[in-house]
C-alpha cells in the first residue's frame, strides 16, 4: 500500500495528537450532568477522574517504550481502537459504573498513545521549529477544544450526553483509516529474548544516561505547568459556577478555553526560540498569571480571572515547551518513545494527583481555601523551576566561556 509523504503524514499524526487530548477533556463539561442525573457524590466524581489517571499512568509505565521496539504504527492503531471502544461505552453509559469503565479504557488508550504520538511528531517533523511548535501546542489545542466544544454541545445541541462522543468516535475511525498510509518512523528491532520483552513491559520509568540530568532539571517545569492545568480542569468549572455564578455550560467551557487557547497561541508564537530563553520568559508569566487568577477568585472579579487565565496559559505553554525542547535535544532518536512516555508520566502525575487531593479537600476546606492552597503549591514549584533554570544558564555560560578560552589558547601563536 502506498504511503503518504512524510510532510502530509506529519499533519495526520498532529490531528491524532490533538484529538486524543480533545477526547480526554470532553467529559469534563458533562460531569455536572451525570452528577445530577445519577445523584452521585463529589467523592465519586473525584473517583471517576482518578480512575482515568490511574489507568493512563499504568499504560505509560508499561507500554510507553513499546513503539521503540515494534514501531509507532502498531501502538497507535491499538490505542485508536481502544479509544473508539471507550467512546462506545460513553454513549451507552446509563450509570456511574459504565462511566468509570469508559474513563478507565480511555486512560489506557491515552497512555499508550501520548509518548508514541510525541515521538512520531518529532520523527516526521518537516523542520525542528515546526515539530517544537506542535509538541507544545497540540496538548493545549486538544484540551481547549475539548472543554469548549463539549460545553457548547451540552448547552445547545440535542442529545448532549451522546453527541460529543459520537462525533469523536467518527473522527477516531477516520484517523485509524488514515493511519494505514502513514509511514513507519521507527525501526522494528523487536526483542532479544522473552526476558527482554518482560523487562520492557514491566512498570518502570527509565531514561538513557544522556537524558537523565536534563530530565531532572526539567521536572519542576513539567510539574508546575501540568499541576496548573489540572487546577483549571478539575476545579475550574466549580470556580466559574460557584464563585462567578456562570451556570451556562457553553459560557463555562469558553472561560476554561481561554487558559488553553492562550497556551496554544503562545506555543505557535515562541517556537524557534532557545529553550533557556523560553523558560526565562515563562516562569514570570506562569507565576504572575496564577496570582492574577487567584486575585480574581478571591475578589469575585471575573475579568481579572480571565486576564490571569490568559497570562497563566501563556506561561504554561512557554514553560512546558522550554522543558520539552531541552529534553528533545538530549534524546537519542531510537529512544524517543521511552523518553516521551517518561515526560508524560511526570506531567500527568502532576496533572492528576493534586487535582484528586483538591477534590477531596474542597468539601472540608471550602472552594476558595482549596484554590489558595493549590496556587501556593504551583507557585512554589514555579519558583524552584526558575532557580534551576537560572543555575543551568549560568553553568552553560561558564562552560561556553571556558571552551572559548581553551580554543583561543590553542589557536594562539607560540
Amino acid at each position: 500500500m502506498p504511503r503518504l509523504h512524510p510532510h502530509r503524514a506529519f499533519w495526520v499524526v498532529t490531528a491524532t495528537f490533538v484529538m486524543v487530548l480533545f477526547s480526554s477533556a470532553a467529559p469534563s463539561p458533562l460531569y455536572p450532568v451525570y452528577q445530577e442525573l445519577w445523584g452521585f457524590s463529589a467523592f465519586t466524581l473525584t473517583a471517576v477522574f482518578a480512575i482515568y489517571v490511574a489507568t493512563m499512568l499504568i499504560s505509560l509505565l508499561t507500554v510507553g517504550a513499546l513503539s521503540d521496539h515494534i514501531g509507532r504504527r502498531p501502538v497507535l492503531a491499538v490505542a485508536l481502537a481502544l479509544l473508539i471502544a471507550s467512546m462506545v461505552l460513553f454513549v451507552v453509559a446509563d450509570n456511574v459504573g459504565v462511566l468509570m469503565a469508559a474513563r478507565a479504557l480511555q486512560g489506557l488508550a491515552t497512555g499508550a498513545a501520548m509518548g508514541t504520538l510525541t515521538a512520531t511528531v518529532v520523527d516526521l517533523q518537516p523542520t525542528p521549529r515546526l515539530g517544537s511548535a506542535i509538541t507544545g501546542a497540540a496538548p493545549a489545542i486538544g484540551l481547549a477544544g475539548g472543554v469548549a466544544i463539549a460545553g457548547l454541545l451540552v448547552e445547545y445541541a440535542p442529545a448532549p450526553r451522546f453527541l460529543v462522543y459520537e462525533v469523536i468516535l467518527g473522527l477516531f475511525a477516520a484517523l485509524l483509516v488514515a493511519l494505514l498510509v502513514v509511514p513507519e518512523t521507527s525501526e522494528r528491532v523487536g526483542f532479544t529474548s522473552r526476558r527482554h520483552l518482560v523487562a520492557t513491559l514491566s512498570p518502570q520509568v527509565t531514561l538513557p544516561s544522556s537524558v537523565r540530568r536534563v530530565f531532572v532539571a526539567a521536572v519542576p517545569a513539567l510539574v508546575a505547568t501540568w499541576s496548573l492545568g489540572g487546577l483549571y480542569l478539575s476545579l475550574g468549572s466549580s470556580v466559574v459556577a460557584r464563585v462567578f455564578g456562570v451556570e451556562n455550560h457553553a459560557e463555562a467551557g469558553v472561560l476554561l478555553f481561554t487558559f488553553f487557547a492562550s497556551a496554544a497561541v503562545t506555543s505557535l508564537l515562541i517556537t524557534g526560540r532557545e529553550a533557556a530563553t523560553k523558560l526565562a520568559f515563562s516562569y514570570p508569566a506562569l507565576t504572575g498569571g496564577a496570582v492574577i487568577s487567584l486575585s480574581g477568585v478571591l475578589s469575585e472579579a471575573l475579568p481579572l480571572y480571565v486576564v490571569g487565565s490568559i497570562v497563566a496559559g501563556s506561561g504554561f505553554a512557554a514553560t512546558f515547551l522550554g522543558a520539552l525542547d531541552s529534553i528533545v535535544a538530549a534524546t537519542p532518536t531510537q529512544q524517543r518513545g521511552q523518553v516521551f512516555s517518561s515526560v508524560f508520566v511526570a506531567s500527568y502525575l502532576a496533572f492528576s494527583l493534586p487535582a484528586v487531593v483538591a477534590g477531596l479537600v474542597v468539601s472540608h476546606a471550602g472552594l476558595q481555601a482549596t484554590v489558595v492552597g493549590y496556587v501556593a503549591y504551583v507557585l512554589t514549584l514555579a519558583i524552584l523551576g526558575a532557580l534551576v533554570n537560572a543555575v543551568r544558564r549560568r553553568s552553560t555560560r561558564r562552560d561556553a566561556s571556558a571552551a572559548e578560552a581553551a580554543n583561543h589558547a590553542i589557536a594562539a601563536p607560540r
